[in-house]
């Protein structure tokens, strides 16, 4: 870390430094004054070490310290002093040894910051965001920034090492249907034109591809028109690659050996690998979900078995409309109190379903507001199929199949975390396959696609939008889907009829999707990727909730960038020059 300034970085210095004269420079972390001895506490990007100041060895140097103040810029010259025995700071790196200092200038004085800049801070987020350049000279967000550096030098190894090659991929394309709202950048020398910035490279890397690249990779900003949540931003980063001549099995063999480096690299833990495969109607069956979380246990169990012939209407109409019953059984769980229950029943209407029935195993009875309309077979039953033990607690959904796993993956999370069930420090991934290619849209009123539409049915002759399945696959950790591919479809007119299958016009088609299918003709040879959302990678590795957490300069949930005052109003002259006119004024964020 030497320049022509320093010697050192401050978090450098060790006792096999002692002795040496160095140069420092960085902000004042603290100043403490004991005895007449001044100390400060000299923070860089590396870390922290104590300077100490005497007056008769460095009178002017001992002077100037007296004027410091919380975060000031200096350049302190000194020499590296190991620490006697019974003053060592065993929770700094740099904690055996200090600086006595015969030098001092003050390169920039700083005002008093709107919060300390420590490890923690009641900070609330707007204010952190607001100041965010304060917010990352502390420690653990410069850790976290170093963590991300190194997920993707990592990454870069693993990939080099296999012959793949990073290629960048425009940011200014055409605006096609991807999932969700694309940002639109006007054109000016095309008035009335729009790029769209891309929600993923998938077009392009295709094309790269059929352009006999054989392996791409990059570490790509893409952006979505979404509504924002702990783990969403409008511009987020992904990982993205391609490959050509490949099986499902070659993600499998290249991804596997990442995550499993990452993890041993960066946390020191080791993963076995390979991870468990579950088909997409397996996973749903079990958990509810299409990422579940194999940290502990709690899974789903169908009861439509136990209830075929009930005379309870609740749990009979269900099934009659041809409708699911599903419990899971939650350990321990029958220590919630009456009030922490019926907030169970609430929740579960929350998430859409019609209501909840739970039930707490006591010696020798179920205790439930609905065990009297209950035959003494379907109680014992019900405990039999769940496993249930003495104070658990059985929690039951009856409604549509949709409602019913959305329901119970919504409770079979929560209670994880209010049970204390879920192990720490561990790492439980698993691939999802095979995924429906189509799924009915209500709100559209067509058939859409589950991934995209370039994704390659498991038989292409078989494209019955209610059946079809998907050669595609999802990595999942800990209950988050960190990503997700498919092989795709490289022949022309296979490509034409999924797009059909989606309600386009030929028009249309040509229109979006031309230049791709035209591409397609020319010898396309089989290929598939995955992408990873890299934001969420480096904030489970973290250890964080939220991936505004690992990203330096995130926007807030209603979308504003507290620190620069984006999105804002611009001059009527730009609006000219693109030849737009308002219909309303702009709004603040």
């Amino acid at each position: 870390m030497r320049t022509s300034m320093r010697t050192h970085a401050c978090g450098e210095l060790r006792e096999s430094h002692d002795g040496e004269q160095v140069a420092l420079c960085g902000w004042v972390a603290h100043r403490r004054d004991h005895g007449g001895v001044t100390f400060i506490d000299l923070r860089d990007r590396e870390g922290v070490v104590q300077v100490v100041f005497h007056p008769s060895e460095a009178p002017d140097a001992h002077a100037a310290a007296q004027r410091l103040g919380a975060e000031d810029v200096v350049r302190v010259t000194g020499v590296v002093r190991a620490r006697p025995a019974g003053m060592i700071n065993a929770a700094l790196p740099t904690g055996a040894v200090e600086v006595t200092a015969a030098g001092l200038e003050i390169l920039a004085e700083a005002e008093t910051p709107p919060f300390q800049i420590e490890d923690f801070t009641e900070a609330n987020e707007m204010l952190r965001l607001k100041y965010r350049y304060l917010d990352l000279r502390r420690p653990e967000m410069t850790k976290r920034l170093r963590l991300r550096h190194d997920v993707s030098r990592i990454t870069r190894d693993h990939l080099d090492a296999r012959g793949f090659v990073e290629v960048e991929t425009p940011i200014l394309t055409r605006s096609t249907p991807e999932g969700a709202r694309d940002f639109l950048v006007p054109s000016r020398l095309s008035n009335g034109s729009f790029y769209a910035l891309p929600q993923s490279p998938q077009q392009l890397k295709q094309l790269l591809m059929v352009a006999g690249q054989d392996r791409y990779y990059q570490i790509v900003r893409c952006f979505r028109d979404e509504d924002l949540r702990a783990d969403r931003q409008f511009e987020f980063t992904q990982l993205d690659i391609e490959m050509s001549f490949i099986q499902e099995e070659d993600i499998v063999e290249l991804i596997e050996p990442l995550m499993v480096r990452l993890l041993k690299e960066l946390r020191g833990v080791d993963v076995a690998a390979p991870f468990p495969r579950l088909t997409y109607a397996e996973m749903m069956e079990r958990f509810g979900s299409d990422k579940p979380d194999l940290r502990y246990g709690m899974e789903l169990v169908d009861l439509g078995g136990v209830f075929a012939a009930t005379g309870f209407n609740a749990f009979s109409g269900v099934l009659g409309s041809g409708g699911r019953i599903k419990a899971l059984c939650a350990p321990g769980g029958g220590q919630l109190s009456r009030k922490e229950l019926d907030g169970l029943v609430q929740d579960t209407k929350g998430r859409g379903a019609a209501g909840l029935v739970w039930m707490v195993v006591e010696q020798n009875e179920l205790r439930s507001p609905v065990a009297k309309f209950l035959s003494a077979e379907e109680l014992e039953a019900i405990v039999d199929h769940t496993n249930a033990k003495v104070g658990d607690l059985i929690l039951i959904v009856a409604d549509k199949a949709d409602r019913v796993a959305v329901a119970l993956d919504g409770l079979r999370r929560s209670l994880a975390v209010r049970l204390g069930l879920i192990p720490s420090d561990t790492w439980a991934f698993c691939w999802q396959t095979d995924p429906p290619l189509f799924e009915w849209s209500e709100e559209e009123s067509k058939w859409v696609s589950v991934h995209h539409l370039f994704t390659a049915p498991k038989d292409p002759e078989n494209l019955d939008p209610a059946t079809a399945t998907a050669r595609g696959y999802d990595l999942v950790l800990n209950g988050f889907e960190l990503g997700g591919g498919s092989i795709r479809i490289h022949q022309a007119e296979v490509q034409r009829r999924v797009c059909e299958i989606l309600g386009l016009e030929p028009a249309e088609i040509d229109e979006k999707f031309g230049h791709l299918i035209e591409a397609l003709r020319y010898g396309a040879p089989p290929h598939g990727g995955v992408a990873f959302g890299w934001d969420r990678v480096v904030m489970l590795l973290a250890d964080q909730e939220a991936i505004t957490e690992v990203i330096a300069f995130p926007k807030t949930q209603s979308g504003a960038d507290p620190l620069t005052g984006a999105p804002a109003p611009v001059s009527d002259r730009q609006l000219r020059d693109l030849g737009i006119r308002l219909s309303e004024q702009p709004k603040a964020p």
